[in-house]
Order: C-alpha cells, then sequence, then structure tokens
C-alpha cells in the first residue's frame, strides 16, 4: 500500500436522489459496500472519513434574509445526518465504526477527541467524522483538512464528480488539460478550482497531500491505495 492512514472526503451529492437531493439509501449501500471490501483486501488500512451535505442543506445555499450562522449549523447537523446512514450501511457490511463529532449529539454520536479517533484508526475502525468543524463559516472542505492534520492521515482523498483537476471546466471545455501532479503554488497561481481557499491554504502550508479523483468509480479509491495514478496527486 503507497497509504496506510487516509482521510477520504465525501460529497453529499453522492448520497443523494434525483438531483442528488435528499437520502437514497440504495446509492449509501453502495459505497458502504465498496468501503468494506477495501477493508477487507486491506487489512492494515486506516480509514477516516468526512461527509458533505450538499444532498441536504449548505448553509451558503440559505436564503440571503436567513441568518448565516443558523443556517451553517443546520448544514452541520445534516453532516451527522449522513454520517449517521453510512454508518449504519457499513456496520450491515460487518466493518466497525466509530462516529465522532463536534456537535454535542449525545444519543449518536461520541465527541470527537484526537486520542480516541487515533486510538480507534490504530483498532481499523473506520472513523466518520460527523458536524463539519463544530463552527460556522467553514465547509465540509475545512473539516477534511483539519481532521486529516489533527489525526497524521497520510493523504486526503478527495472524491468529485471529474476524473481529478482540470485547467478549464471540463464540462464547459472539451479540451481541456487533466493534470495528473501539480504543485499546490500552481494551483493557487492558476486559481484552480480544488477546495475552499481556507482548507486548501492549510494543505499547502502544512504539506498535506490530496488525491482528486472520480468518485463515481468506487473502485479508484483502492487503486490509489495501492499507488496506481488515478485522478490529479497535489503536492
Amino acid at each position: 500500500m503507497k497509504y496506510k492512514r487516509i482521510l477520504l472526503k465525501l460529497t453529499g451529492e453522492l448520497f443523494g436522489k434525483e438531483e442528488g437531493k435528499t437520502l437514497n439509501f440504495d446509492s449509501i449501500a453502495i459505497v458502504a459496500k465498496k468501503l468494506a471490501e477495501i477493508k477487507k483486501k486491506y487489512e492494515e488500512i486506516e480509514i477516516a472519513i468526512v461527509v458533505g451535505a450538499g444532498n441536504i442543506f449548505r448553509g451558503r445555499n440559505a436564503d440571503e434574509s436567513y441568518d448565516r450562522v443558523t443556517g451553517d449549523y443546520i448544514g452541520m447537523m445534516s453532516t451527522v445526518v449522513n454520517s449517521l446512514a453510512l454508518q449504519g450501511e457499513l456496520e450491515k457490511n460487518g466493518v466497525e465504526t466509530r462516529l465522532m463529532s463536534l456537535l454535542t449529539i449525545q444519543s449518536v454520536t461520541y465527541p470527537f477527541v484526537r486520542k480516541k479517533a487515533l486510538a480507534n484508526l490504530r483498532d481499523k475502525k473506520v472513523v466518520i467524522l460527523g458536524g463539519g468543524t463544530g463552527n460556522p463559516f467553514f465547509t465540509t472542505d475545512s473539516a477534511a483538512a483539519l481532521k486529516a492534520l489533527e489525526l497524521d492521515c497520510d493523504v486526503i482523498l478527495k472524491g468529485s464528480t471529474v476524473d481529478g483537476v482540470y485547467d478549464d471546466d471540463p464540462n464547459k471545455n472539451p479540451n481541456a488539460k487533466l493534470y495528473s501532479e501539480v504543485s499546490f503554488n500552481e494551483v493557487m497561481v492558476k486559481d484552480l478550482k480544488i477546495m475552499d481557499q481556507t482548507a486548501f491554504a492549510l494543505c499547502r502550508n502544512e504539506k498535506m497531500p490530496i488525491v482528486v479523483f472520480n468518485i463515481n468509480d468506487l473502485d479508484n479509491i483502492g487503486r490509489i491505495i495501492e499507488g496506481e495514478k488515478v485522478g490529479t496527486l497535489i503536492s
């Protein structure tokens, strides 16, 4: 394995129904089954997961007249909904999990404590991190960057709806060039859209590599773990 401990960032739309909205348990079951296969194949792999909530609610998408802070808390709670749904499907597939959150929801989550999260990872449990950063004005990208660093992960695997990082929007420009590798500085100079600026700056400053890949092919996760060149490596 090229990577032993990974932070997997999953978009909430992956869990949604038509147009990526609400919960589609068939889709969640497919993701969970693939992760269970990965855990079985790579016994030493340690996986932490941050799930977005675009299928339910994003605070920044609230009406302008609505209080942004309240909207962000609704969004963070939505990530816990997605995390709980994923946990249930993973455990149906025999994968031990721990759902931890910086939002205190005692009935369904454990509070995030770094030492306990690290112990769970060493015990080969999948650690699902709900609740974003626990603070408004930050995205789940920022949560992924923070938790990858806190948990000493080797890499962030950021699932995307395209094959990686392009020099232009591939949905609009069929001649857009896909990068196999790109530096943090080049991403900033060319203003390539990877994740929100706060999260990206944190990864750059702390030299946390990011692999952006197409999450629609879940087999890509195993390929990346094995060291195959998939998507775009940012380092």
